[in-house]
């Protein structure tokens, strides 16, 4: 029961995390961006599959729909990590350098590439993500029988924990850690994941349309 429980929450994430080694490898050998710039597109294809293989294990997704008064408030939370993610990049809260994701072709924007990163980002990241780390490891972190563990009694010992490698994956680290405080307090206090999946959501969709408007690509 343990590893049914863990691989759903685990093999999506873990696929979108190999590909990024995978790509990276690919450029260590010398393949440009014009080569690899489909490879994201095979990289959420993969999670989505293992999300719809994994459908019917996701029980936190089953919790009623979320009142109108919680939808806003999670819209609003999006918005407000957005208007962070873009304003915390000083030097110090950066890990390494990040080329980004250009979509553009002899200068125009791919609008097939850049529609297929865009929705990637705003719809299959938010699920996955927050299914490992609100769902599953800060969860874990408090207790290994997971799925018994009420929101509202997750330990803020290993919510700081989830937060901080929630942080560090990101090239903006500190960005990160911000935005997993407040998807991580959406959930506590809402007790559904929709919560904090909807205001990830929003962030993503709205850094992913200020990129294309303003050709800021390293935040891609």
């Amino acid at each position: 029961m343990f590893e049914r429980a863990v691989l759903p929450r685990v093999l999506p994430f873990g696929c979108y995390m190999l590909f990024i080694v995978i790509a990276d490898l690919l450029q260590r050998l010398g393949l440009g961006a014009a080569e690899l710039r489909w490879l994201y597109g095979v990289k959420v294809g993969c999670v989505v599959l293992l999300l719809w293989v994994f459908r019917r294990e996701y029980v936190e997704l089953m919790q009623p729909r979320l009142h109108l008064r919680t939808i806003a408030g999670a819209v609003f939370a999006g918005i407000v990590v957005f208007l962070l993610w873009i304003n915390l990049d000083w030097p110090w809260m950066l890990l390494g350098e990040s080329t980004g994701f250009d979509p553009t072709v002899d200068g125009r924007i791919d609008v097939p590439l850049a529609l297929v990163r865009i929705s990637g980002a705003a719809l299959v990241v938010p699920l996955m993500e927050e299914l490992f780390w609100r769902s599953f490891l800060t969860r874990w972190l408090t207790r290994p029988d997971f799925l018994a563990v009420d929101p509202a009694h997750i330990k803020v010992a290993t919510t700081v924990v989830a937060v901080i490698l929630f942080g560090v994956e990101h090239n903006l680290w500190f960005a990160g850690v911000v935005a997993g405080g407040v998807y991580s307090y959406l959930y506590w206090r809402d007790r559904n994941l929709w919560s904090p999946i909807l205001a990830h959501a929003v962030t993503n969709g709205l850094l992913g349309i200020w990129v294309l408007a303003t050709a800021n690509w390293r935040f891609w």
